[in-house]
């Protein structure tokens, strides 16, 4: 393609543009006001770093007056301040910290392992069509056994240790991974992969410098439904024959009928799964930031 006159490239079309019927020329779908704004994303308001907090401490204020006022009964749902006390005790125990502990290392390995392999084959099936057609109907499939199902089978398979319970964790880390970079793949345009392999890129390199970064909000978006899904996972996990952890304190609270257990419990893995999903969100707007300077260089040409 030859250059024009001036020696410059032309200029690239305007973001968020698409043919028009009747000239077949791009127009712009939205006005530069909105662009600015970051439409339809960003009506101007701008919350506080505490605004988050205020659905949670109201409905743990009402729980606790409730409960005062004799509104809710206390062995149905125990006041906010019966929580923080039964935290406290075991605490003071020594018992809470390691059962956290446990909890966090069992997540973090089936999070890994279940992630790296989502990528591994993700990667495959979405850059071959002979891998999707061989594997797609198969994890399609495992993907819709529930979590409960798989224990038996790996308490027959694996035993009673770690391995069963990190590799039930992995299977529920790995299917959001996988769908999602796997959609990420086929919605990357196929331009730029003519260009690559145009330009002499093999697989590896194409992989590194194409696929991977155009696919890293799918990827990123995968990354954190898995670790919650992982979180999910880890309570059946720990009903495999465990002797410590969250999903432990959660099950031996149902057992001993004390509801305060319980809800200490499911208020313990409320905080690590929000405090896991923070550090990742984190790691993504860090990794992404290219994605919103070019959408800052856009709306200054628009």
């Amino acid at each position: 393609m030859s250059e024009p006159a001036s020696g410059r490239l032309p200029a690239p079309p305007t973001p968020y543009a698409a043919p028009s019927q009747a000239t077949g020329a791009r127009a712009p779908l939205r006005t530069a006001k909105a662009v600015k704004k970051g439409w339809p994303h960003d009506d101007g308001y701008r919350p506080g770093r505490l605004t988050g907090w205020i659905l949670p401490l109201g409905f743990l204020l009402l729980a606790e007056a409730g409960a005062r006022l004799d509104i809710i009964p206390a062995r149905l749902l125990p006041p906010p301040s019966e929580l923080a006390q039964t935290l406290w005790s075991l605490a003071a125990r020594g018992e809470l910290l390691p059962h956290i502990w446990a909890s966090l290392a069992r997540v973090l390995a089936g999070f890994a392992i279940g992630s790296v392999l989502a990528v591994a084959l993700g990667l495959l099936v979405g850059i071959s069509r002979r891998a999707e057609a061989l594997l797609e109907p198969s994890f399609q499939a495992l993907r819709a056994i529930p979590s409960l199902a798989w224990i038996p089978l790996l308490l027959l398979w694996l035993g009673i240790d770690e391995t069963p319970k990190i590799v039930l964790i992995a299977i529920g880390a790995f299917f959001p991974v996988y769908l999602n970079l796997v959609a990420g793949i086929r919605d990357i345009d196929h331009k730029l992969i003519e260009v690559g392999t145009s330009s002499g890129l093999a697989a590896p390199a194409l992989i590194r410098h194409i696929l991977l970064p155009a696919s890293l909000p799918y990827l990123f978006a995968g990354l954190r439904g898995g670790l919650s899904l992982a979180w999910m996972f880890l309570v059946a996990a720990e009903l495999i024959a465990a002797t410590r952890g969250v999903g432990y304190l959660l099950s031996d609270g149902r057992e001993s009928s004390r509801p305060d257990l319980v809800l200490s419990a499911i208020l313990i893995l409320a905080l690590l799964g929000k405090l896991s999903d923070g550090l990742l969100r984190l790691l993504e707007q860090n990794t992404l930031r290219w994605r919103d300077a070019h959408r800052a260089q856009a709306t200054k040409k628009s």
